[in-house]
């Protein structure tokens, strides 16, 4: 998938003319790559459109007009657009009560790398994670990972020719499968595959 240049951004006087419309449309698309994975966890799929949605949001909020920051922005949100052969997903643990949120991320410290999704017919892959910096603790896991699904050609072949995705978490006290992943969230995943 092609990464962002400074041409494909609007700026700021034109963004915040076309903010609510482009906004409602990236809302849209980000229905169908939004993953649940049971009651507290959800896998957010990125892509070009996403991206691009939240580095304009960037630009908007800093103000930043200038050419060295609009290069910063991209080159801090860039790598989290998929490559071709890979998904790269923000991961969530959301729990709305604060105390519940601090209890339970103690608990569920490693539970990044107990994440998988799975084509039918092959083993599970598990994420890379986390690789702008470490965001758990001996004591604690984070509520926000960054992950990235390398996929084999193989993978990638057989999802394109219909096979089915499953996904889930094996941490000893978080336990979910989905299996198939729904039909919508799976084609919009299948664009990202070249």
């Amino acid at each position: 998938m092609e990464k962002l240049q400074r041409q494909d951004l609007m700026p700021l006087e034109e963004y915040a003319e076309a903010r609510g419309q482009f906004r409602a449309r990236v809302m849209a698309h980000k229905k169908s790559r939004q993953l649940h994975i049971g009651p507290n966890a959800t896998l957010y799929f990125e892509d070009r459109l996403t991206i691009q949605y939240q580095i304009q949001e960037m630009l908007r909020i800093e103000k930043i007009f200038e050419a060295t920051g609009i290069k910063e922005e991209l080159e801090a949100y860039n790598p989290l657009i998929p490559d071709g052969a890979n998904w790269k997903a923000t991961f969530m643990l959301e729990y709305e009560d604060e105390r519940e949120r601090r209890q339970q991320l103690a608990r569920l410290v490693g539970v990044e790398d107990c994440v998988w999704i799975k084509a039918a017919g092959f083993d599970p892959v598990r994420p890379v994670c986390d690789e702008d910096l470490e965001r758990e603790t001996e004591t604690k896991t984070s509520s926000v990972h960054f992950m990235r699904f390398e996929l084999s050609a193989d993978m990638v072949k057989a999802l394109k020719a219909g096979a089915s995705l499953a996904a889930g978490i094996d941490h000893e006290n978080y336990s979910y499968t989905v299996n198939p992943v729904p039909d919508a969230i799976r084609t919009s995943l299948i664009k990202d595959l070249d």
